[in-house]
């Protein structure tokens, strides 16, 4: 296949050996991620041995280590101004959580090595997508809203059921025996119980008793009047007119009873506007780019299911280029309990590395957002690839466990990618693994080597920046990518002395706390995600 333009650029390829089949290439990255704002940062930090962890604070003092992202998304105003109206930035951060900020300041990042790239990306119509995934979604959003809500639920069943404008409740404190009977599922008066259980039973107490407040069924027959306004004469003119009025009439309907705030109008509209399409959605209007837009979830295995997706696409001939990248929201108390929860997190306020003590993994936030492109089409524009080629993606599910791997699932991804590469095991030179820091560490070691030699050479990095619960395997692809375009695979925060006995005693190649050369042959990386969803990416380098 043609690459005439790329070889004019400075850049020459290894022939493939399908030729029929579209070749892919990256042209545009960035990276959100702890300690590291930008693919500059991470690049420079990988070459420390240092862990990028740092102490959780969403409990108050806690044993728990976290990777909390580095990121800024002022640093990103004056691009959105120069191409948006003033308002943008400010909507952009008073409504969007934190994932979707750090999937679009990735993705400005990713414009940057291929200058143009985002008029083509423009220009190419439909023929240019955007998957971009997550993990555990908009917690901090979902979290504040609940939250909001739930104080002002407990305010609005507070305020029905006090005897003042609830009469069903007032005669059964006066003890009439008719209304006593009526009620006789009634949850125990408050004062009645232990003082430890007494904030759940005034909560049970109130939400029983509203239901049968005169006063609430008066409240609801003038509210259904206020909110009776309906849009006449020219729509778009007047719809706007018309929740002016209802808002107004609502207003003065709360001030007329001393009323607090309906819980339907404690919950954010920003609840709506941070589903998990989000960021893939803030993505194409920030390029304007029309063509499918859609998140992928695969847990920890989605930023490897939305590469396949995207090459995919463009061997289909469906795009000519795809953004593609997961994103996750920084660590939250229901993240770091969740995981805790699981068993699956180490809380003891110390590094654990893969392949080591085995005593958990550590939950971190932020985003990897990339651009492929096909390969031939993006040359000939005189665009760069970067890093390494993707080849093939093999993908599986475990349908076994929820969370333990066993070995068909994994291994079935690996001898995908590989049949689909036409590549034998000898051809693969090193590889990433998942390997969370958990016992599970030992499985994966043990099926990588039923299927590929002694002679790999292995890296795991989730002792360096943690466990983002989408973005880990993009930012551990481009640990990957860009060592092996330095021409040397960076360390790890792994000693040999700190390596498993258990595992040492299955294979001894691992990249330790010093870089080693690159060794020959193609690389591989495996994300296993939570529901046994395993991505298996493999790659080869440009000369």
């Amino acid at each position: 296949m043609s690459v005439s333009a790329a070889v004019a650029n400075g850049t020459s390829f290894h022939a493939p050996q399908e030729t029929s089949v579209r070749r892919v290439g990256i042209f545009g990255w960035g990276i959100v991620a702890p300690r590291s704002p930008n693919v500059e940062a991470f690049t420079a930090n990988l070459a420390s041995t240092e862990s990028w962890l740092s102490p959780f604070d969403g409990f108050g003092p806690s044993n728990f280590l976290v990777g909390e992202p580095a990121f800024r998304f002022q640093d990103y105003r004056p691009w959105l101004d120069k191409r948006f109206p003033p308002a943008r930035f400010g909507q952009l951060a008073e409504k969007m959580d934190p994932m979707t900020l750090y999937a679009l300041g990735a993705f400005i990042q990713s414009l940057d090595q291929n200058p143009g790239i985002e008029q083509v990306l423009r220009d190419l119509g439909t023929e240019a997508h955007v998957y971009v995934g997550t993990g555990v979604g908009s917690l901090p959003t979902s979290y504040q809203t609940s939250i909001h809500f739930y104080k002002a639920q407990r305010r609005w069943n507070r305020f029905w059921a006090d005897p003042a404008r609830n009469a069903a409740l007032g005669l059964w404190l006066t003890g009439d025996a008719a209304t006593r009977h009526a009620h006789s599922a009634a949850p125990p008066e408050p004062a009645t119980v232990e003082t430890d259980v007494r904030d759940e039973a005034e909560e049970a107490w109130d939400a029983y008793w509203m239901r049968f407040s005169d006063g609430l069924t008066r409240y609801l027959v003038e509210l259904r009047e206020s909110e009776s306004v309906d849009v006449t004469g020219d729509v778009g003119a007047n719809k706007l007119n018309v929740i002016r009025r209802k808002a107004q009439r609502v207003a003065k309907l709360q001030k007329s009873w001393g009323a607090p705030e309906p819980p339907w109008l404690a919950v954010s509209a920003n609840l709506l506007w941070n589903i998990p399409n989000i960021p893939a959605a803030q993505i194409s209007m920030a390029g304007h780019i029309t063509g499918l837009t859609f998140a992928p979830v695969a847990a920890c295995a989605t930023f490897g299911v939305t590469i396949k997706l995207g090459m995919d696409a463009i061997r289909r001939g469906e795009a000519k280029a795809v953004v593609i990248g997961a994103t996750d929201p920084p660590p939250h108390p229901l993240s770091v309990g969740g995981f805790y929860g699981a068993r699956v997190i180490s809380a003891d306020a110390a590094v654990s590395k893969p392949l080591s003590g085995l005593r958990g993994t550590h939950v971190a936030g932020g985003s990897a957002i990339w651009i492929l492109g096909d390969l031939d089409f993006m040359a000939a524009k005189g665009f760069r690839p970067l890093g390494m080629e993707p080849v093939e993606v093999g993908v599986s599910s475990d349908a076994h466990h929820i969370i333990t791997p066993n070995k068909e699932g994994p291994t079935a991804a690996i001898r995908q990618a590989m049949h689909r590469a036409h590549v034998r095991p000898e051809d693969v030179g090193t590889w990433d693994l998942h390997a969370t820091a958990t016992p599970g560490d030992y499985t994966e070691v043990e099926n990588l080597l039923g299927v590929l030699p002694q002679s790999v050479l292995v890296t795991a990095r989730k002792g360096t920046f943690g466990h983002g619960m989408s973005a880990c395997g993009g930012w551990e692809l481009m640990a990957q990518y860009l060592g092996l375009e330095s021409g040397r695979i960076y360390p790890t925060p792994l000693s040999r002395a700190d390596l498993n006995e258990q595992i040492a005693g299955l294979h001894t190649r691992f990249v330790f706390d010093a870089s080693v050369p690159v060794p020959p042959g193609l690389a591989g990386k495996m994300s296993m995600g939570v529901g046994g969803i395993n991505a298996c990416v493999l790659s080869r380098p440009f000369e």
